[in-house]
């Protein structure tokens, strides 16, 4: 709870005074709206945190604004609070993504174990990201040959089968796949193979 930013959606002013009392004095940072539209025009989907967000409004509703973060794909856990208890509302807001489905008066111990591990949830999130974002720049200094050496090395070609693949002799072969280990940061073909795999399933080359 050291500073965490928190962010409170809810029309009902009470809740909001209430909600943003107890989580300050929790030490949280606490960014409190009215309305779902409001929120997505401050521009805080791509910030760390998480966002607690009431089920049912006039206008832009919780699901509705969780559908938005998602096709800003926002990495902004989502915690629902609700009035009226509506297991459906709850079960679709868990499938799509949300971090947990509370009733109101909701419990403040409950809550905060609840924020807490939204956070934690939001910082792996946010982590994993960046060492994907880093596995992505290596590749891309990749020159078009080194990346050809690559696939094939992580195919578990020899050097001199590759240089057969390629059109070119074992000693070419090896620059380059030592240029390929260099810049992927590996010691290992099976770290390559790792690294690889880790941005291929995430839709990278």
């Amino acid at each position: 709870m050291s500073g965490a930013q928190v962010f409170l959606v809810d029309d009902q002013p009470a809740v909001l005074k209430a909600l943003g009392r107890l989580l300050a004095a929790a030490g949280y940072r606490v960014g409190a709206y009215a309305t779902a539209e409001a929120f997505l025009d401050a521009g805080h989907a791509d910030q760390e945190g998480c966002l607690v967000l009431d089920l049912s409004m006039p206008g832009m509703d919780g699901p509705a604004l969780q559908d938005a973060l998602s096709a800003r794909a926002s990495r902004l856990p989502v915690i629902f609070l609700t009035g009226h208890g509506d297991l459906e509302s709850g079960i679709r807001a868990m499938k799509h993504g949300a971090a947990d489905f509370l009733t109101k008066p909701v419990d403040d111990i409950r809550l905060i174990a609840a924020i807490e591990l939204a956070l934690q949830r939001n910082r792996e999130r946010r982590q994993a990201d960046g060492e994907l974002a880093a596995i992505r720049a290596r590749l891309h200094t990749l020159t078009p040959r080194e990346a050809e050496v690559m696939n094939l090395v992580i195919e578990g070609l020899l050097n001199k089968q590759i240089a057969a693949a390629l059109g070119t002799v074992e000693k070419t072969v090896k620059v380059h796949r030592a240029r390929v280990m260099a810049k992927m940061a590996v010691k290992s073909v099976t770290a390559l193979v790792r690294l690889v795999d880790r941005a291929r399933s995430d839709g990278t080359t």
